[in-house]
């Protein structure tokens, strides 16, 4: 743990908004997760970001998350998917490459 994640979650009261940094620190994630939860529809950042913007979310609402066995369940078993499916098509394509440089 961070010193950066280690003083946001020592504190009394957390900012009414947090950066995607701090969202995965609070959430229990990594940073990139954050983005592919927004993708997958299971995180909502404040406002409407456009797609390379910086995003934050509410805090309320990540305390609700937080508090949420279902949604992390949800979430925690999406992000293995993603990188379930991700290693296979990698492995498929070296395969492939393989197969192909023996012939």
């Amino acid at each position: 743990m961070n010193s950066d994640c280690k003083s946001l979650l020592s504190l009394l009261t957390l900012p009414a908004r947090m950066s995607r940094t701090q969202a995965a620190d609070y959430l229990g994630f990594e940073p990139d997760h954050i983005t592919l939860l927004i993708k997958a529809g299971l995180l909502k950042p404040l406002g409407r970001p456009k797609s390379n913007s910086d995003k934050y979310f509410a805090a309320v609402k990540l305390a609700e998350l937080r508090q949420d066995e279902q949604w992390l369940s949800r979430a925690t078993q999406f992000i293995s998917q993603h990188w379930q499916d991700k290693n296979a098509r990698k492995s498929k394509c070296s395969n492939r490459m393989a197969l192909t440089t023996k012939e």
